[in-house]
């Protein structure tokens, strides 16, 4: 049985490498992209919409059967959305306005990208608001839901991230009290359901 994707989240790093793990699997016969700008892509099965994600509405998702597989992986830096509530509104409200969308049109899984050490009760704001976007996205219960929590992700990026060419450094360096490893975007992609 084939089922459908939906993906938040392409024009970044996992989530441009998922879409093209997403396009090569039999098991999806069709992969709708959400995103703010276009991706430059065409595939025969890619549905691919540039949307606002600040005024996401029903009618840009695409309707179809109930049953389907949600990916999230929205997320900015605090640097390049200009403050904490910017950040907030991309990395919580965005993901939990597509995924809640996506649960009234009859999705039943959903996979996001989030941090390591993320707790709504933790001191660090970045982890406190994936904490906060985690109990949202469980709240709208969905029968599966997963949240993969990587440290630094590294790989190429077309934008810099300042801070984060500290995760390709030997970890004897790292503080002791560094949550984990720095993660290759490929361990992120391997842990992703659906599996065979």
């Amino acid at each position: 049985m084939t089922r459908s994707a939906l993906l938040a989240g392409a024009t970044g790093l996992v989530g441009g490498q998922l879409l093209v793990r997403l396009l090569r699997d039999p098991r999806y016969d069709r992969v709708t992209v959400l995103a703010r700008r276009p991706l430059g892509l065409e595939h025969p099965r890619l549905d691919a919409r540039v949307v606002d994600f600040a005024k996401l509405r029903a009618d840009d998702l695409p309707p179809g059967p109930a049953g389907g597989d949600v990916y999230c992986a929205l997320g900015t830096t605090i640097a390049q959305a200009g403050s904490q509530e910017a950040f907030r509104e991309v990395d919580q409200h965005h993901t939990v306005r597509v995924a809640g969308l996506a649960r009234d049109a009859g999705a039943d899984r959903i996979a996001v990208v989030s941090s390591v050490g993320a707790g709504s009760g933790s001191r660090a704001f970045y982890l406190r608001v994936k904490g906060d976007m985690e109990a949202e996205v469980t709240a709208l219960g969905y029968p599966q839901t997963e949240f993969f929590r990587p440290s630094f992700i590294l790989g190429r990026r077309a934008a810099h991230r300042r801070g984060e060419g500290l995760g390709g450094s030997p970890r004897p360096y790292w503080p002791p009290c560094w949550p984990g490893p720095p993660a290759p975007t490929g361990r992120c992609r391997r842990a992703a359901w659906p599996r065979p």
